[in-house]
């Protein structure tokens, strides 16, 4: 199996000599498999030099698989530009996670009307075809992928592809789901000591993989501002592969104010890191330019999804219960998910909460954890202590993320935590997610 990078830049190209080495082409891999199957993760752009790449190759025909992310603009503005797709006889199938506010193809069209570009999407000659995708296993030309969503302020999916022998695992844009990675109770460095699930399902996805690219585009010091703006910083990605048994991490989707030397920097930080860990993890920053070949394992255990069957969420309207005595918070919760389609019922108090339950149960609860009288623990436990209500998806929101509280949470049966203060995309991609894995088909 054969890996180049040809974008790792994240939000906005950025060329010019102050980015020479790790490159400038906002995000773009492209994988070959050792029987001809290309997947090319996002498609910024680094999509041109790639097509003009596949172009010198002198083939009759080429059919490719452009596996998305997400529909940000810097992970798809190069497909105007991917000419791949300008030349009849060719195929590109595009799959992306579904449930975000536009379809793939309306998404992809509306960056080529002609107010912004002089050929429209329906006018191109090579064979395009659009696949909505949820959590699960999947099969892409003849390659197995498994797909998880990650956390950030838009549906996002990584990407675990497994063929030749081999695993790599695409995980950009995420976000810790948590401050605190580790349990104070348990020795850090391994998967079962995760604090939060979220982040304990994100290690599990690329447990033992070959190669997992993953985005890192701040320092431990610049997120403390950067928060709920969905990128990881390169100390999350050390520890959390390393503990997932990650054989090579590339860092990439480098921020478009950090230069060459910046970046160089943060690599060496990210190695100091892994040494301080007593890890075998191989670590670099990607650049453009920058070729694998990945040889194959004697063993490669295939990645199980917890559910094999997941239902789709796309297009789908759903009943949420938004359960919080702050008014302007719930205000807010409100306005976010009627804008996202679903039906919107609200409640001030736990017990106003449960009466509406009993008398119409909905899809979806998001609760305050702190509440007077009864806090959103005691609704929970009352909740999961009737059959009837025993596996309701709850959301928790709180400004009380620490360890203690996380806890105690998830072991009244929270299904998520959303941490306050939270951006509205943010929300509404969290209960998304939690949707796919929850709702019946």
């Amino acid at each position: 199996m054969r890996v180049r990078f040809w974008g790792t830049r994240g939000s906005i190209a950025t060329p010019g000599p102050g980015t020479n080495h790790f490159g400038g082409n906002t995000s773009c891999v492209e994988l070959t498999t050792d029987k001809g199957d290309l997947l090319i993760f996002d498609c910024g752009t680094g999509a041109h030099p790639l097509a003009v790449e596949l172009a010198s190759q002198g083939k009759k025909s080429i059919h490719s698989s452009i596996l998305l992310g997400h529909t940000h603009w810097d992970h798809i503005q190069g497909f105007p530009f991917f000419t791949t797709a300008f030349k009849q006889g060719n195929s590109v199938a595009i799959y992306g996670p579904e449930g975000s506010r536009g379809s793939l193809h309306d998404v992809l069209a509306g960056q080529m009307e002609f107010t912004y570009f002089p050929i429209e999407l329906n006018q191109l000659p090579a064979e395009i075809t659009y696949h909505d995708l949820t959590e699960g296993i999947h099969k892409v030309g003849g390659v197995r992928v498994a797909t998880q969503f990650l956390h950030h302020p838009a549906m996002t999916l990584g990407y675990r592809i497994e063929a030749d022998g081999v695993a790599v695992v695409y995980l950009v844009d995420h976000e810790p789901f948590s401050e605190q990675l580790w349990r104070a109770d348990a020795a850090p460095g391994r998967i079962e000591s995760i604090l939060h699930e979220g982040d304990r399902r994100h290690a599990k996805f690329m447990a033992d993989a070959d190669l997992v690219i993953h985005d890192a585009q701040y320092t431990p010091e610049e997120y403390a501002s950067k928060k709920t703006w969905g990128h990881s910083t390169y100390e999350y990605v050390v520890d959390i592969a390393a503990a997932a048994g990650v054989k090579r991490v590339a860092l990439t989707h480098h921020d478009p104010d950090h230069n060459d030397r910046f970046v160089a920097e943060m690599e060496h930080r990210a190695r100091e890191r892994a040494l301080q860990l007593g890890a075998t993890l191989d670590v670099f920053c990607a650049y453009e330019g920058c070729e694998l070949v990945l040889a194959p394992r004697l063993a490669l255990k295939p990645f199980v999804t917890p559910d094999p069957f997941q239902a789709s969420v796309a297009q789908r309207s759903f009943r949420i219960l938004v359960v919080d005595d702050e008014p302007d918070i719930r205000m807010m919760a409100v306005l976010a998910l009627k804008q996202d389609q679903h039906t919107v019922t609200e409640a001030s108090s736990g017990p106003e909460a449960l009466r509406m339950i009993d008398e119409q149960m909905p899809d979806l609860v998001v609760m305050e954890f702190k509440m007077p009288g009864m806090d959103g623990i005691q609704v929970v436990k009352a909740l999961r202590a009737k059959p009837e209500t025993a596996r309701l998806p709850i959301i928790m929101l709180t400004a009380m993320a620490d360890e203690a509280h996380t806890r105690a949470g998830f072991a009244a049966g929270v299904t998520d935590y959303v941490a306050k203060p939270f951006s509205i995309p943010q929300l509404t991609a969290r209960v998304r997610a939690c949707l796919a894995r929850t709702a019946v088909g």
